[in-house]
């Protein structure tokens, strides 16, 4: 953990199922399936899947009356393997109908996400918010109110912009839709209290795709609620590009103490696996020292010396061997999620930064005595030596793991 933690806002608890948002809780992480929820064997293989790869909570879209009437032997299939991770329901335009007509699915759900801008508009629109908050009092869920800027309340944005333009110092229409996003989550989290909803069971978001938006609109929304906050940059995109805007956004906010459940909105690779988005948002709260929930690898870039590709395998695959452990390891070894561990490619740089990890190795740069010295806490314990060094290493962060971490 940091020497110096970030004092996070203050927000009230909100309980998701077991699972606490705000308050003292660490902020958590959340991801959302893909799939056609009226699949239900689809349906909690990527649920179950996601849970695995560290998701503590999962939407799933339910949009349609199939998907509605396969909530809840999706919730029991999950029970039945173990898998307790509490299911969000996402409505747009036609949620009211859904929860009503289908009371097991709003039973098995832990939080219902509603959009204002979907809801509806004018008299329907407030009945039909009025229905699903009275829904989630009844059945004492939680309920994230989420503006999008992609689907903003179209009453509320003619009101503003018109207000805007009639003052005698208008303000930029981006500044505007700001405000809008702000005012919008504000005051339909007013309208759910007022229809019985306690603050303790509101969860806000207002996400937006650019960075800069991003953060203008959460400290604004921070600087006038307690309300619990959901983090997420909304249509992020691909790859690098969605990870790297993702991470830019989130990770201001997160430093200012913003922030109290996040996702990471990752368009999929084609075949790519939906966990990519739970390791980058694991990622970026171990790598600010907020959680830690799997042993980091440390590792150079690579550069003149080391020609030989021999120490990015074996990075990757220290990686990928620790991540594939926690689930059993994080029983029998409390802690071992903040172990870190150092395969450094040369000399140069190698030996001191294995002495930093808890445990390292220093490979062979090219050129060098092909010795690969392994460092404990600082001291080094052995030297491996030809072409077993990858498994050799691996028993050697075994055997550590055992003697370190054992309850």
């Amino acid at each position: 953990m940091p020497q110096n933690p970030v004092k996070r806002h203050r927000t009230r608890s909100v309980r998701v199922g077991h699972v606490t948002l705000g308050g003292d809780a660490p902020v958590v992480v959340q991801s959302m399936t893909n799939t056609d929820t009226a699949d239900v064997e689809a349906t909690v293989t990527q649920v179950a899947e996601l849970a695995r790869a560290g998701s503590e909570l999962v939407r799933v879209t339910v949009n349609t009356e199939a998907a509605a009437a396969a909530v809840a032997p999706i919730r029991e299939a999950l029970d039945r393997q173990g898998c307790g991770v509490p299911l969000i329901g996402d409505f747009h335009f036609n949620g009211h109908k859904l929860l009503q007509r289908y009371p097991e699915c709003a039973q098995a759900l832990a939080k219902y996400r509603i959009n204002p801008g979907n809801v509806g508009r004018g008299a329907s629109r407030d009945e039909k918010f009025a229905s699903m908050i009275e829904l989630a009092c009844r059945y004492d869920k939680a309920v994230r109110i989420g503006v999008n800027w992609g689907s903003m309340d179209q009453e509320l944005v003619v009101r503003m912009m018109d207000e805007n333009s009639r003052s005698a110092k208008p303000k930029g229409n981006d500044e505007v839709i700001r405000e809008i996003m702000v005012v919008s989550a504000l005051d339909n989290a007013r309208r759910a209290e007022q229809l019985g909803l306690g603050r303790d069971r509101i969860v806000l978001s207002c996400k937006m795709s650019g960075v800069q938006d991003l953060i203008g609109v959460y400290r604004e929304l921070a600087g006038r609620c307690d309300y619990a906050l959901h983090l997420g940059l909304t249509e992020a995109g691909m790859g690098s590009k969605g990870i790297v805007a993702s991470t830019a956004a989130l990770a201001v906010l997160l430093q200012q103490g913003v922030g109290d459940t996040i996702r990471i909105s990752l368009t999929p690779e084609p075949g790519g696996s939906r966990s990519q988005e739970v390791i980058v948002a694991q990622e970026i709260l171990q790598t600010m020292g907020l959680r830690s929930f799997t042993p980091m690898v440390v590792a150079c870039p690579g550069c003149g010396r080391t020609s030989s590709t021999f120490f990015q395998q074996l990075a990757q695959d220290i990686q990928a061997y620790l991540r594939e452990q926690m689930p059993r390891w994080a029983d029998s070894y409390p802690g071992v999620e903040q172990m870190s561990v150092a395969v450094m490619g040369c000399v140069v740089n190698g030996p001191g930064e294995s002495k930093h990890a808890n445990i390292g190795i220093s490979l062979p740069g090219t050129g060098e005595v092909p010795v690969a010295p392994v460092y404990e806490d600082g001291v080094k314990t052995v030297t491996l030596k030809g072409d077993a060094i990858a498994q050799e290493f691996q028993a050697i962060v075994e055997r550590y793991v055992k003697g370190h971490y054992a309850k």
